[in-house]
């Protein structure tokens, strides 16, 4: 996914100012595709010098009035063929895993306080994923937008639950100095 694309979801889903946008953003999108507000800014600018997206007309033009965002009909275009694109799962980075890797060579010193800081940043993950899913998504009928917006969220749960799950599993074998268990092992299937 790129930038451009999630900033054309959330202008299609919402007209927005570059304000808004960027609020938005650290409070749904940001979850999955994060962007500091200067990249959201700047990245506005491309767009619509790309003719994807416009300037909403002021009902009263004023000096340092905000702009408002909407997606014109080449950034619908755009954002609907992006949507049917192939495009391969991206490996993970992740500073921890190289930690882990690094601390097979240098020991496990600081290693154990580390992984239980981001086991504690997991859980406060989840449980904010679990209070906005209590919020926003109730059992019964929903729009086919309300249950994509859902299946995001669900990936974000089962994300947050595999890092539990891992960093615990991980954080006995580093302390105990157990051999890590194989995966056939972790679920009864070897």
């Amino acid at each position: 996914m790129s930038l451009p694309h999630a900033i054309l979801t959330a202008l299609l889903e919402r007209p927005s100012s570059g304000l808004e946008l960027t609020r938005r953003f650290d409070k749904s999108i940001g979850y999955f595709w994060s962007a500091t507000h200067q990249q959201i800014y700047r990245e506005l600018g491309r767009l619509e010098e790309s003719g994807l997206i416009r300037v909403l007309p002021a009902e009263r033009p004023a000096r340092g009035q905000k702009k408002e965002y909407e997606v014109l009909p080449a950034g619908r275009d755009e954002l609907t063929e992006w949507v049917g694109r192939a495009e391969d799962p991206k490996p993970v980075r992740d500073p921890l895993l190289l930690r882990l890797r690094a601390a097979g060579v240098v020991g496990t010193a600081g290693l154990v306080v580390e992984m239980r800081r981001h086991l504690g940043l997991h859980r406060a993950q989840l449980a904010e994923y679990t209070a906005i899913e209590e919020r926003d998504f109730s059992p019964g009928p929903s729009s086919t937008e309300d249950r994509l917006r859902h299946l995001v969220l669900r990936g974000g749960i089962e994300l947050e639950t595999f890092w539990i799950t891992w960093l615990t599993e991980a954080l006995d074998d580093v302390q105990s100095g157990a051999q890590p268990r194989r995966a056939g092992e972790l679920t009864g299937d070897g």
